[in-house]
């Protein structure tokens, strides 16, 4: 199962840092993708990162401003986000494919996924 953490209430301008975890298996064979959903609308794919970190992705909605990174020693992925906006608010989502040489930003491959951590950006 994968595990986001770091999302929380930010100002526009700011920075946050999220994290996707896995408890049960090793993230190293896998290419993970950040996603964002806001009600009403569909499940946007915002970055991702191939299974041995050689090949990234991003949206153009946060190309230049959303980082993305492994650290296979840690088990963990991270989302830098830094000049938030507040459309940037939303629930962000982890997910994993396994591997997968490069990556995409289609919600529709990924097999697991974790449970969502809140990002909201608001003064």
């Amino acid at each position: 199962q994968l595990v986001e953490s770091g999302g929380g209430l930010v100002q526009p301008g700011g920075s946050l840092t999220l994290s996707c975890t896995a408890s049960t298996f090793a993230l190293d064979r896998y290419a993970i993708g950040w996603f964002r959903q806001v009600p009403g609308k569909e499940r946007e794919g915002l970055s991702c990162i191939s299974t041995i970190g050689d090949y990234t992705d991003y949206a153009d909605s946060v190309k230049g401003r959303f980082t993305i990174s492994r650290d296979d020693a840690k088990n963990t992925v991270h989302l830098q986000m830094s000049s938030l906006k507040p459309e940037d608010t939303g629930v962000y989502y982890c997910a994993a494919k396994a591997y997968f040489r490069v990556c995409v930003l289609s919600h529709q491959i990924y097999e697991e996924w974790g449970q969502g951590t809140q990002v909201t950006v608001s003064l």
